[in-house]
């Protein structure tokens, strides 16, 4: 089930009464918020707002020019996207040199499973440089020569390619805190564990050490504090005891990208939000069309009555 929000953005230094001038002026013109995140990064602010504007009392030209009067006012930077802005939603995606993640993508794009085009593939390095070419999309190398990245030229790039979603396909730096929260609740990450264990780097050689059962690999939205945003989807799979690292990650990947494909597709669908941290479904979203955790025939095995209370 499709919801086709009108997203605010409000980014600037962080004063009193932001919030309060922002929702008035949405107020006096019949627009109900339906969800409003916000924060604030050393002394720099930011608001995004889902709000629907089918029954607003005034045009989309009008609202846009008293945001930016507004804007103008506060001296804050105010972004106001329309569903109709654009017939299709754009990715950028952001790689390193591990392939299975952004193929993905690419495949779902070309059956047509994807409603968003790939703008733009941006790295750390040189090495996708031919697959992007394989589809037609463009390609920008910001790395140096030790794949340190320019992220002032990562965010003229995000705002060149106007990407409305930000998919980390195995990108192997840390996003910087200007990135994100520029662009928090639309940057989505794969990491190769089930999260919140084994954050950061070398998680598959992590589970190893620590003799884990199950692993797994979990999607979630990007945040400044690293791996711990909010969580889409998650995968699993069985650790035998005898497992090498390389053979976790033959196991963990491609449910990276089955777990990856689906939480790009719940964001675009509009049919999950993040509230108080935590990642929740769209009143009248259908479970039944996302995995999200384990698939239904493992629900089987789940047990049916706890050691204490009632029967689940």
């Amino acid at each position: 089930m499709t919801r086709e929000y009108t997203q605010i953005t409000v980014i600037g230094e962080d004063t009193t009464g932001i919030i309060a001038r922002v929702t008035t002026l949405l107020y006096d013109r019949a627009i109900n918020i339906e969800d409003l995140d916000q924060a604030v990064r050393e002394g720099l602010f930011r608001m995004t707002l889902h709000v629907d504007t089918s029954e607003m009392t005034c045009s989309q030209e009008e609202l846009r020019e008293a945001l930016d009067e507004l804007g103008e006012e506060i001296g804050h930077e105010v972004r106001v996207r329309f569903p109709d802005d654009r017939d299709t939603q754009t990715i950028a995606v952001l790689a390193t040199k591990e392939t299975h993640a952004p193929e993905a993508l690419f495949a779902a794009h070309e059956e047509g499973s994807l409603d968003a085009d790939i703008s733009v593939v941006i790295s750390n390095h040189s090495d996708l440089d031919d697959l992007a070419a394989d589809y037609d999309v463009p390609f920008h190398d910001i790395g140096d020569e030790k794949g340190t990245p320019d992220e002032d030229e990562l965010l003229t790039l995000l705002e060149e390619y106007d990407a409305d979603l930000i998919v980390l396909a195995r990108y192997m730096r840390i996003i910087g805190p200007e990135v994100v929260f520029r662009y928090e609740d639309r940057i989505i990450n794969i990491h190769p564990s089930l999260l919140p264990s084994f954050p950061g780097a070398r998680a598959y050689q992590q589970a190893r050490q620590e003799g884990v059962r199950v692993g797994g690999v979990t999607a979630h939205y990007v945040t400044t504090d690293l791996d711990q945003g909010p969580i889409i989807a998650q995968r699993a799979f069985d650790v035998p005891a005898d497992a090498t690292v390389a053979e976790l990650e033959q196991r963990g990947q491609p449910l990276e990208a089955s777990a990856l494909l689906e939480a790009v597709r719940l964001h675009l669908d509009d049919a999950v939000y993040v509230h108080q941290g935590r990642v929740e479904l769209r009143d009248g979203v259908e479970t039944d069309d996302y995995q999200l955790g384990l698939p239904e025939k493992m629900r089987e095995w789940n047990p049916s009555t706890p050691v204490d209370g009632e029967p689940l």
